[in-house]
């Protein structure tokens, strides 16, 4: 059980305010607006309802080449250079071309933060009014605005579409004690029909979760299934939903990015690196409004039109995600095996990082 180290009753004073830059989200996609707005001379304001790094949704994963390029590879936990695929049928384990690494949430969101020159305030994001949005600890107005804070989309104009009409799955994962040397992965129907079980060694800890595709399929006991399995203990219990579609990435005056723009690989359900590039594109598109060279309207549309030039990558993955749940098993046991050799995983999994490349966080801006 996640303990909250945000502030209470007093503590929560008024902190109305204007900003340059206000981000709201000091996760993975809001701190790298922050990182790429670094030494711009702008009064740039992050906030969250959470203290930075408090609270992890995720199985804290991501490709090894992008925690390098973020700077942040000090919060590494474990580098793991294979995945293993298994189906009731047979596995199926790929040395990959490139490496997974899992880490520390808090010490990677606070060495996001160190490489900002940003404020931080604690506070609950409730609704926004043209340029001003609206917390519970007053309100804070800017010209520039990011929404980092998640799948609700809360900035967004209109009434936000809720699990389980939205496009979305979900995930539970525990934290037992234990000890692996690969990122697992169970396509099994007899533990989730529309989804997958992973286990992720964390260096002492195992990650292990489900996700479903169909956010009105329970992952919970299929959770415990898949914990039971590898003998290990069902605690410390985390969840979250997570889009597995594009959303627009800048609307009515609004940036998007991260899960609140659908940046959220459907099929693998992956969203830290991609949270990382396009936060960076967002970041990189306000400075150039900073600096006077765009204008906000400007930088808007180049942002939204960067977001959608991904969307037929988004749209392959999300192919696969129908498609795959619906193979009959021994068929896909034989494409795994397929996939496991050398070339056939070497060219899929190279597409896969280019999708978002780590290179992208070195490109001049």
């Amino acid at each position: 059980m996640t303990q909250r180290a945000t502030l209470r009753g007093a503590a929560r004073t008024d902190i109305s305010q204007r900003a340059d830059v206000l981000i709201c989200g000091a996760s993975f996609a809001g701190l790298a607006v922050a990182r790429e707005l670094k030494g711009s001379g702008a009064d740039v304001l992050v906030v969250d309802r959470y203290e930075i790094g408090e609270r992890a949704t995720s199985a804290c994963a991501a490709p090894t080449p992008w925690l390098h390029a973020m700077g942040v590879q000090s919060a590494i936990r474990q580098e793991i250079p294979c995945m293993a695929f298994h189906t009731p049928h047979g596995s199926a384990r790929f040395r990959l071309p490139w490496s997974w690494s899992s880490f520390d949430y808090k010490q990677l969101c606070h060495a996001l933060y160190e490489q900002t020159d940003a404020r931080f305030e604690i506070a609950k994001v409730e609704a926004r009014d043209g340029d001003t949005v609206i917390t519970d600890r007053g309100n804070l107005s800017s010209p520039l605005i990011v929404d980092a804070l998640g799948w609700r989309r809360v900035l967004g104009p209109g009434a936000n579409v809720q699990p389980p009409a939205a496009a979305i799955s979900r995930g539970l994962e525990v934290h037992p004690h234990g000890a692996s040397t690969d990122l697992d992965i169970w396509i099994d129907r007899s533990l989730i029909r529309h989804g997958y079980a992973w286990s992720v060694p964390a260096d002492g800890e195992q990650r292990i979760g489900v996700g479903s595709y169909q956010p009105r399929d329970h992952v919970k006991e299929p959770t415990k299934d898949i914990t039971r399995r590898l003998a290990r203990d069902a605690v410390r219990y985390q969840g979250n939903w997570f889009p597995h579609k594009l959303r627009p990435a800048a609307q009515d005056g609004v940036f998007f990015a991260g899960d609140s723009a659908g940046h959220c690989l459907p099929l693998s359900g992956e969203g830290i690196r991609t949270a990382f590039y396009f936060g960076i594109a967002a970041g990189r598109e306000l400075r150039a409004v900073i600096d006077e060279t765009k204008t906000r309207e400007e930088a808007l549309h180049d942002y939204g039109a960067f977001s959608h030039a991904h969307k037929p990558a988004f749209t392959y993955a999300l192919a696969l995600q129908r498609a795959i749940p619906r193979l009959p098993p021994r068929a896909l046991t034989a494409l795994l095996a397929l996939m496991g050799r050398e070339r056939p995983c070497r060219r899929a999994f190279d597409w896969y990082l280019r999708v978002a490349s780590p290179a992208f966080a070195d490109a001049p801006r």
